[in-house]
């Protein structure tokens, strides 16, 4: 790569990276900490509502990450973003006081279009010379936008939720602008003659030596989901917080994930992937499970430790196994069709998560989330070697397409 092209990517990257951090900022804000209190407290929506709320988001996000893939693969992909982001603009904007329960729900899933599409981009574009720090430094981004999000609107909806959601619509609109400056990226180098059947074909053809990562795919996401319809009340009526004090809480965790991201990294990189992910899972239940009997902010924020800590064990782990499956001839759909089936979780997460707090309590929810995940630890630890080993690749597309 020459000069010249080595300093176009680096803005294209930064320019990526930044619309990456503002999309998943307000997306964190909106939905961990400013709907479930705004449609509950503000509006009289119930928990259960607001987690149909939630998962519809999902389902249209997960959707649309199949479709997005393809477009994507095709077609411009500044111009596959921006028409995301303003259907999502529009979302936000008919959330501001939907007086009807099928409003908000139309609502958060036009939500859901704008934010698969850039996520995919930024996965494409990572080079092969670079790859780990560069995806290192594209889940550091988001993790940084989907962690300070709650953190920082917790300070604003102390003051009122008018004023948050504004600041979060108008983040929004920025993103959007910006995304006007992205150059023209092409699609992928697939063959562009491949048939739709064909590229679906050699994907379910890889799904199917995948299948054992399936159930872990669907049940660590749906735990995570079943927390998000409930945290802000857990932290609020079952911890005694403050919004604030719940914002530091958010600090701690998400923190600790940050700062140890890229060392846990290197180290699952130097000894295996199967201890990171039993052990962060592990830990993932443990800390949740020891929250629901913390008395004290001090506790509250040193259990978050913890878990970021159990995160970041999980995530570099996790992440880099899911790659060695991504087919290199289909970034977008390979990306797309395994984003949408972690995204199963998240869509039927919420939905359970918000009924069970409803009919029990936000305790027993976490409680549950708990425990499944604690059994996502056993089922890594049971698993044997062979399946940490990376798919090797095949030239199975290129032979198929030489002979079409």
């Amino acid at each position: 790569m020459t000069q010249s092209k080595s300093f176009a990517f680096r803005a294209e990257f930064i320019l990526l990276a930044l619309l990456l951090f503002i999309i998943e900022f307000v997306r964190g804000a909106f939905l961990v900490s400013f709907l479930p209190v705004y449609g509950v407290n503000e509006l009289g929506f119930s928990k259960t509502i607001i987690g149909v709320a939630v998962s519809v988001h999902y389902v249209v996000d997960t959707t649309v990450k199949l479709f997005a893939g393809y477009f994507l693969d095709r077609f411009s992909m500044k111009l596959v973003v921006i028409v995301g982001l303003i259907t999502s603009l529009v979302g936000l904007v008919l959330l501001y006081s939907p007086t009807q329960e099928w409003i908000l729900i139309l609502a958060s899933a036009l939500f859901g279009v704008g934010i698969t599409p850039l996520w995919l981009v930024c996965l494409t574009r990572v080079t092969e010379d670079k790859r780990a720090q560069q995806m290192g430094a594209l889940y550091t981004v988001w993790l940084v936008g989907l962690g300070s999000g709650p953190v920082v609107i917790n300070l604003f909806i102390d003051r009122g939720f008018l004023l948050t959601y504004w600041i979060l619509v108008g983040l929004w609109a920025i993103c959007t602008l910006l995304a006007f400056f992205m150059p023209k990226l092409e699609g992928s180098s697939i063959p562009k003659t491949l048939p739709m059947r064909k590229q679906v074909e050699l994907l379910w053809q890889r799904l199917r030596k995948m299948k054992l990562m399936l159930p872990g795919m669907i049940l660590q996401t749906a735990a995570a989901g079943m927390l998000l319809p409930i945290l802000p009340n857990f932290a609020s009526h079952a911890l005694g917080l403050s919004y604030t004090e719940y914002s530091y809480v958010l600090t701690a965790g998400g923190a600790m994930t940050v700062l140890l991201l890229v060392p846990m990294g290197k180290l699952s990189d130097r000894f295996g992937k199967k201890w990171f992910l039993v052990l962060g899972f592990g830990g993932f239940s443990l800390g949740l499970l020891g929250l629901t009997f913390s008395t004290s902010l001090i506790a509250s924020i040193l259990l978050a430790a913890f878990i970021g800590l159990s995160y970041s064990a999980v995530l570099p782990a996790w992440n880099a196994l899911l790659a060695g499956h991504v087919p290199k001839e289909q970034q977008g759909m390979g990306w797309g069709l395994f984003s949408s089936i972690e995204g199963i979780g998240v869509v039927i997460g919420p939905v359970i998560g918000g009924w069970l707090a409803q009919q029990f309590s936000d305790t027993l929810t976490i409680g549950i989330s708990s425990l499944i995940l604690g059994g996502i630890a056993i089922f890594y630890l049971v698993l044997s070697t062979s399946f940490y080993q990376e798919e090797k690749p095949n030239n199975t597309m290129k032979r198929d397409h030489a002979n079409e």
